[in-house]
């Protein structure tokens, strides 16, 4: 199998033998799409084979810049703490995007002019008459310390230190988000990141209900082709739920589904009893079926 590696999976928390892609995704409303990817390559590996190599903040950099929007479309790039780079911000910046992105708690932070580690100064200076509670929908309740001012390389950001349910004293926060959209208060920054969930949940629809990694091609162009049939596959599901869901409740990428199976297999039996009512023979029914009875 080509173009095969050694990826670190932090589900497994080691290095796998596996490929490796960088993807995307659109959320517009109720409807989610799985957008694009980009093929990741290990800088050890572009050097044996003579490949540009790209780091996956540039092939996130890539899909940025290739998304087009109308002129009065607001767009919010929400990300994991892997990608919140200086470089990928101005991306987002030049584009007139706003960024919602985890950083790790070891970023520097600059309050009063004093440089000092997000972690550190959770630890030693924050107490919890300092913090505000927040419940944002379906989600449960934060503790939130809310930061607007230099973050490592960039110049000005809004960022909140959260601990969920509950704070204890001189705790590390269990999730730093940042947001370049000094507009929006702690509710609205804590529920439009939520929304990256969908990649999360689209990973899941795509391995459990597309077999996403169970293709058994040898040739990487051929790999290729299996993924973007996936993505079409994926986002014609997607379509379709949208649709079915205005006249019903609404229903998930796995209900979709099971709908069209049972469809399927219901065509299958119309078929069979109008061919029984021609009375055509058992053998060449289960040929046209193609099904082989031993």
């Amino acid at each position: 199998m080509e173009s095969l590696d050694f990826h670190y999976a932090h589900d497994e928390g080691k290095s796998v033998w596996s490929h490796c892609i960088v993807t995307s995704h659109i959320v517009s409303g109720e409807s989610s799409y799985a957008l694009n990817f980009r093929n990741y390559f290990r800088e050890e590996y572009c050097k044996a084979h003579g490949v540009t190599f790209k780091s996956k903040n540039d092939l996130a950099i890539e899909m940025i810049e290739a998304y087009e929007t109308d002129e009065n479309e607001l767009v919010y790039v929400l990300m994991d703490s892997w990608y919140t780079s200086k470089k990928l911000i101005d991306t987002c910046n030049s584009k007139g995007f706003h960024v919602i992105a985890a950083v790790k708690t070891n970023r520097i932070i600059c309050p009063q002019g004093i440089s000092i580690p997000i972690d550190d100064f959770s630890t030693r200076y924050i107490h919890k008459s300092d913090l505000r509670s927040v419940t944002v929908e379906n989600q449960g309740t934060y503790w939130v310390y809310e930061y607007e001012g230099p973050l490592s390389d960039l110049e000005n950001v809004k960022l909140l230190l959260s601990w969920k349910n509950d704070y204890t004293a001189s705790s590390k926060p269990q999730a730093c988000i940042l947001c370049t959209d000094q507009s929006l208060d702690l509710v609205t920054i804590q529920r439009f990141y939520h929304v990256r969930w969908n990649i999360e949940t689209g990973y899941r629809y795509f391995k459990e209900l597309l077999g996403f990694d169970q293709y058994q091609l040898l040739s990487y162009v051929g790999i290729e082709r299996f993924w973007a049939i996936q993505f079409l596959t994926y986002n014609y599901l997607e379509f379709q739920r949208n649709e079915w869901s205005k006249a019903r409740d609404s229903m998930t990428l796995g209900d979709v589904v099971y709908r069209i199976r049972q469809e399927y297999f219901g065509q299958i039996i119309v078929n069979v009893y109008h061919q029984a009512l021609e009375r055509k023979p058992l053998m060449e029914i289960l040929t046209f079926l193609k099904i082989n009875i031993a």
